[in-house]
């Protein structure tokens, strides 16, 4: 039988691993904030400190919502109880990009990670917490790019290629005209030909209006939402309607560019994928929120997906939202179709600035879970 060793060694050996733990604890790179099954801090690293501005005596026993900003803050709370009564996760052990609020009051985004543990008969959670503004500005720069870029294109396809295209349509027309006067067979094949490039003139220019869409005044977002609508049922021959109960003037151009976007990929999945002959886009402007929401009538997320790495228009629309502080909702309809919101709470220090007009004319577009696979959509 094996000689169990003397309680002094087992006294060593457990205070050895608390040393070794403390000292990861003490020099982990990401910040690492402990709370209990309240919501109270209960210890805190080094880095988080730096990260943070304060110290750990200063955050010992605060609410952890003391390093939240709004709308985080008050969602908190709600989150533990939710996740104790019915043990469903929507933060703990599940990574997420959120904000943090500094001493200072500055808000800065933050990558979270949230795990759930037991120590001296007490339920905690520890957060591991990564500062990733660098990693936002790059890409909000490689963005900027892009769209830079598009915009760039856009204007040569209207004033180089579509005057390009309206000087061949003019000579075609005075060919057919021509034709005509000398009752010729070809009058009628060049009139058709003379049709066929006006038609492609107005295709180049819708191009182009999409490639450079929202304008730099305040209402540039919903002027272009509008035209998105009327572009789409003049093409696709489907029913697209815009609803703006009152005016939203989006002072920053970015929120406006990427509100757009995602309408934009929203529309092309419902009408690439979703099959949908109605669709719906609606804009909010309540107080320091804007609210987006398209919804249609097609088919609906598929249960099981065909592909395992499709989707990609959703990640892009998640990440569209995400640079510009949102939250984006998606889910199928009871009665069928899609439904794809986001909303963005425009936050003090953050940069982002909106005027609007509140409307009680309608609501927010309401949250719904997300379906398990965005496959085909």
């Amino acid at each position: 039988m094996k000689k169990r060793p003397p309680a002094s060694e087992d006294l060593a050996t457990l205070r050895e691993s608390e040393a070794r733990l403390r000292a990861i604890f003490d020099t982990a790179v990401e910040g690492i904030i402990m709370i209990d099954e309240g919501g109270l801090i209960d210890a805190v690293n080094p880095a988080a400190e730096r990260m943070f501005g304060w110290t750990a005596a200063q955050l010992a026993g605060k609410n952890i919502k003391t390093l939240m900003p709004e709308p985080y803050r008050g969602q908190h709370d709600g989150y533990l109880s939710h996740y104790k009564t019915t043990g469903q996760r929507r933060v703990i052990g599940i990574g997420r990009e959120v904000f943090g609020q500094r001493r200072d009051g500055t808000v800065f985004p933050i990558d979270l990670s949230v795990g759930e543990f037991s120590a001296g008969g007490r339920r905690l959670y520890a957060g591991i917490v990564r500062d990733i503004t660098a990693r936002r500005r790059l890409q909000a720069e490689v963005l900027r790019v892009s769209e830079s870029e598009q915009q760039r294109i856009g204007r040569d396809l209207h004033d180089d290629l579509c005057q390009q295209l309206a000087g061949i349509e003019f000579l075609s027309q005075t060919l057919a005209q021509r034709l005509t006067k000398a009752r010729r067979t070809e009058a009628a094949a060049a009139d058709e030909i003379a049709r066929l490039i006006r038609e492609a003139t107005e295709h180049t220019r819708d191009l182009s209006h999409g490639m450079s869409p929202v304008g730099l005044e305040p209402d540039g977002l919903m002027s272009a939402l509008e035209e998105l609508a009327v572009r789409t049922r003049r093409h696709f021959q489907v029913g697209v309607e815009f609803r703006c109960p009152g005016p939203v003037l989006v002072e920053n151009s970015e929120i406006s560019t990427h509100l757009y976007r995602i309408a934009q990929e929203a529309v092309s999945n419902a009408l690439k994928h979703g099959k949908a002959d109605r669709i719906e886009i609606g804009l909010i402007g309540t107080g320091n929120h804007i609210h987006l929401c398209v919804r249609d009538n097609g088919r609906g997320f598929p249960v099981r997906p065909k592909r395992k790495h499709s989707g990609m228009g959703l990640s892009i629309m998640q990440y569209r939202a995400g640079v510009i502080g949102g939250s984006l909702v998606v889910g199928n309809e009871p009665a069928g179709g899609v439904t794809i919101g986001c909303s963005v709470h425009l936050l003090s220090g953050s940069g982002l600035a909106t005027q609007s007009h509140p409307s009680n004319e309608t609501s927010a577009p309401e949250k719904r879970r997300r379906p398990p696979h965005s496959a085909g959509r």
